[in-house]
């Protein structure tokens, strides 16, 4: 439930991000803003809810932190903004739908999870694999005709935003490889968020660090690339309330509630719900932004979802036959204490 609720938000930060690329505003100074404003506010939660457990912070997991700030937030947000600028948003957004697949193929070498076909759990985790990559292509390299279309003087992203520094075809690869890119950086964060987990598991102290620290990284880089104080100052006041909302919700909140589910339930699990920010950012897009809906989109949406489903429900028997496996040796170890202390209590017997 938690997962839905996270995904939702992100899906009303996709039309956000791009409200803000239309007015122009610099990704790098976005991204300082929204790193900003979540450590602002997240700050005082993470010292009094957690002060009591927080272990000691030591180098190496300040490293790991730096790390996955690098990883799950400067370069990732940079790379999907430049892929939304150069490509479209609902390109963009069906790179998500990979995300799983990667996470699932990058953690089995570090045992983070397992596959057996022989388990009826095992193959239904490789057919949701399989289904969400296949739904993943056909949202990518097939529209097919128009379901919903607006009037075309409409204004949409792909008309509004766009530097055309580049020629068509050119930025749209430059932008898909931007976007794949980004998609290998977001599943790798999964997997370090997983390592910080085990050694520092304070949900609100870790993320407000990456946040502190993604926050540095993205003013250092804004400040080597362009050194114009105009590019601080926001075009409109709504942007900045946009930015504020990124901030306290999708940098906050959602991270926050991110790493509490790959602690609870791994790092593939709490990937496989990425492709849901597609589905629930076209039930946004298309009043709001007036962007199209084609017939492959919806066919395709249909097939990630299944293939979503297919992959909770093997990781749910995985947990099942964990927690049985588990009751099983708690139980066995009780009966062997009784029977120790039967036998100590017979051999006293004159």
């Amino acid at each position: 439930m938690l997962m839905l609720v996270i995904q939702l938000a992100f899906a009303v930060t996709n039309v956000l991000l791009k409200k803000l690329i239309i007015d122009g505003m610099n990704h790098l100074v976005f991204i300082t803003y929204r790193q900003a404003i979540s450590t602002i506010f997240l700050t005082p939660i993470a010292f009094f809810v957690e002060r009591n457990t927080r272990p000691k912070l030591t180098l190496r997991i300040l490293c790991n932190l730096f790390l996955s700030a690098i990883v799950g937030a400067s370069v990732t947000q940079y790379l999907f903004l430049v892929g939304v600028e150069y490509t479209s948003a609902t390109y963009a957004c069906a790179f998500l739908n990979i995300v799983p697949v990667i996470t699932f193929l990058m953690a089995l070498p570090f045992g983070l999870e397992k596959i057996s076909i022989r388990s009826r759990s095992g193959r239904a985790k490789v057919i949701g694999i399989v289904t969400c990559l296949g739904g993943a292509l056909l949202l990518t390299f097939y529209k097919g005709m128009p379901v919903v279309k607006f009037h075309p003087s409409e204004p949409t992203l792909s008309r509004s935003a766009g530097k055309t520094v580049r020629p068509r075809a050119e930025r749209w690869v430059f932008g898909s490889l931007a976007m794949f890119a980004g998609t290998i950086f977001w599943s790798s964060w999964f997997l370090i968020q997983s390592n910080i987990s085990k050694s520092y598991p304070c949900q609100y102290s870790s993320t407000v660090i990456m946040n502190f620290f993604s926050a540095i990284q993205s003013a250092v880089l804004t400040l080597c690339t362009d050194r114009s104080l105009s590019i601080w100052i926001p075009k409109k006041k709504i942007d900045m309330v946009n930015v504020t909302y990124t901030g306290l919700v999708s940098s906050g909140l959602c991270f926050v509630g991110m790493s509490w589910c790959v602690k609870k339930r791994g790092p593939v699990f709490t990937a496989a719900f990425s492709p849901l920010v597609q589905v629930m950012a076209a039930m946004v897009d298309i009043p709001v932004l007036h962007e199209q809906l084609h017939l492959g989109s919806i066919i395709g949406s249909v097939i990630v979802i299944t293939g979503l489903y297919f992959l909770l429900w093997g990781k749910n028997k995985d947990m099942q036959k964990v927690t049985q496996e588990r009751e099983e040796e708690e139980e066995g170890a009780k009966d062997m204490e009784s029977a120790v202390v039967e036998g100590n209590g017979e051999s006293r017997m004159p």
